[in-house]
């Protein structure tokens, strides 16, 4: 019996991870910026194109269904190619696993970065992380695989425990729940929950960690503790080198040598200008004597 479910459940995952034809990311990641300034800790959040991405994206009201985090370089894991795995992901029929970065790079992403995090604890993070490789996804828990089949409309406020149902194995996670348990292995809050216990005489804050598996990949990106890293921005960005396809620069004559904006005139004054008696006049400017008319006389009068 169970090599059976074993079996559904693995035809139910292959069917969740298929692509769906006809994704084209907004805004690709650039591979040279992302590369620069990733580092061992962030979190790589993915809109992903696949029929379980799809589902979170709905359940979630996100557009990120996935979460990676980036450890650097991991010891015996790299590509054919040479390149290095530094991602350590859980994925659905497959579970705790490494990766390339270039995995993610035809993909819309968003890096997050913990503030403040010590490098010891930035290291211990890391390595929870890689210590669970290979971890993997119960698939006999057809439960805990069918609740994707089923798109149907779902209350807000079931949405979220509908992706954490399932066994509660700890060694069977998703994406999300592997991230937040490293960092709650250093007490590093992402969502806490604030209760807030008064007396009389003061009111104090009790932060709880929330149970691991009711995070999305999302609360990474709303998290106050995060920041948002744009790779394109972080070292400067100058929008006047950009090449425009369909837009070609102004021609100097009719844009200015400075700027697209022609400098503007300035107006005459409304008040003549008072002359200055006291500044001699050239030599050269011709001094003609003006001599009243007998009309201008009679008005002087």
């Amino acid at each position: 019996m169970g090599s059976v479910l074993d079996t559904i459940g693995k035809l139910i995952a292959r069917y969740l991870e298929k692509e769906v034809p006809g994704y084209e990311p907004f805004t690709p990641s650039d591979p040279e910026h992302l590369r620069g300034i990733i580092e061992p800790g962030d979190v790589l959040l993915v809109e992903g194109n696949n029929r379980i991405s799809g589902i979170i994206k709905y359940l979630t009201q996100s557009t990120w269904s996935h979460a990676a985090l980036f450890v650097g370089p991991i010891d015996g894991a790299a590509e054919a190619d040479g390149e290095p795995h530094v991602l350590i992901e859980a994925n659905i029929g497959e579970g705790v696993a490494t990766a390339p970065l270039s995995k993610y790079f035809p993909y819309h992403t968003r890096v997050c970065r913990p503030v403040g995090l010590s490098f010891e604890d930035r290291h211990t993070v890391c390595r929870y992380a890689i210590n669970r490789v290979g971890f993997g996804y119960d698939t006999k828990n057809i439960v805990d695989l069918a609740r994707y089949l089923f798109p149907l409309p779902v209350p807000q406020r079931w949405r979220r425990r509908l992706i954490a149902f399932g066994s509660g194995d700890p060694t069977k996670m998703i994406c999300s729940a592997l991230i937040a348990q490293a960092f709650d292995c250093v007490r590093y809050p992402i969502l806490p929950k604030i209760t807030r216990a008064g007396t009389r005489r003061a009111k104090r804050e009790i932060l709880h960690i929330r149970d691991s598996s009711l995070y999305m990949p999302r609360d990474f990106d709303i998290s106050p503790y995060f920041e948002v890293v744009k790779p394109t921005i972080v070292h400067g960005f100058d929008y006047t080198a950009l090449h425009w396809a369909d837009k070609q620069k102004p021609l100097e004559e009719v844009a200015g040598e400075f700027g697209v904006f022609p400098e503007a005139l300035g107006s005459p004054p409304l008040v003549p200008e008072e002359t200055d008696e006291t500044t001699p006049v050239p030599a050269w400017v011709p001094v003609q004597e003006v001599t009243p008319t007998p009309s201008a006389r009679l008005r002087g009068r």
